[in-house]
């Protein structure tokens, strides 16, 4: 399993995680669609929510998340950054855990670095998350900036692989027509335990 393929699997939780409904995920990237088109004509896009700090953290950070491969664009290609911008404007809950956590990333950066994220290095970058990265084995003095990885990445998950990227990284074609069913190949019925072949008791009347 590469890497794509385990952050993928964070995106099959549910968006209640972190505080994200169904019709405010359609109407969030649909506002992010259009605000995709406008910068293909130019129109510089400007978040609502995030600070101009903000919103290099958050670019950066989602590609390191979801960094661009031989299969897709990155997070940022998809439009996750806009995406998020619209969502915390969407569900004001999330926007507290949101801006704290940036902050609390900036501070740990410059504590140990001298400088907030943007400006440190891949190295030093994956120094600090690989601290916050893995709940079991952080230590509690970095509590708040786990528990902030953990939901932004959900959310960077769970905004790529709703997006038209993700959707077409996940090779998802929607209800297509299936002229002819074969029936459930031999190897998954093996492993439920079942088969065609079983007999069925009817049982007697009476």
């Amino acid at each position: 399993m590469d890497r794509r393929d385990v952050v993928k699997l964070l995106a099959t939780a549910s968006l209640a995680v972190v505080g994200l409904g169904a019709p405010e995920v359609a109407h969030a990237w649909e506002l992010t669609n259009a605000a995709l088109a406008s910068q293909g004509t130019g129109t510089q896009f400007a978040p609502a929510f995030f600070t101009p700090v903000e919103w290099r953290a958050v670019r950066s950070l989602v590609d390191v998340v979801i960094p661009r491969d031989d299969r897709s664009g990155s997070a940022t290609d998809a439009g996750v950054p806009e995406f998020m911008d619209f969502m915390m404007v969407e569900n004001p809950k999330s926007q507290p855990w949101m801006r704290d956590g940036l902050k609390w990333l900036n501070d740990g950066c410059r504590k140990r670095f001298g400088r907030e994220w943007t400006s440190c290095s891949a190295a030093q970058q994956r120094q600090l998350l690989n601290v916050i990265a893995f709940p079991n084995t952080a230590p509690a003095t970095v509590k708040a900036g786990v528990e902030f990885f953990s939901r932004f990445r959900d959310l960077t998950s769970s905004g790529f692989w709703t997006s038209r990227m993700g959707v077409k990284d996940l090779g998802y074609k929607g209800n297509t027509p299936v002229p002819v069913w074969s029936g459930c190949p031999e190897p998954a019925l093996t492993k439920l335990g079942v088969s065609y072949r079983m007999s069925m008791h009817v049982p007697k009347r009476g």
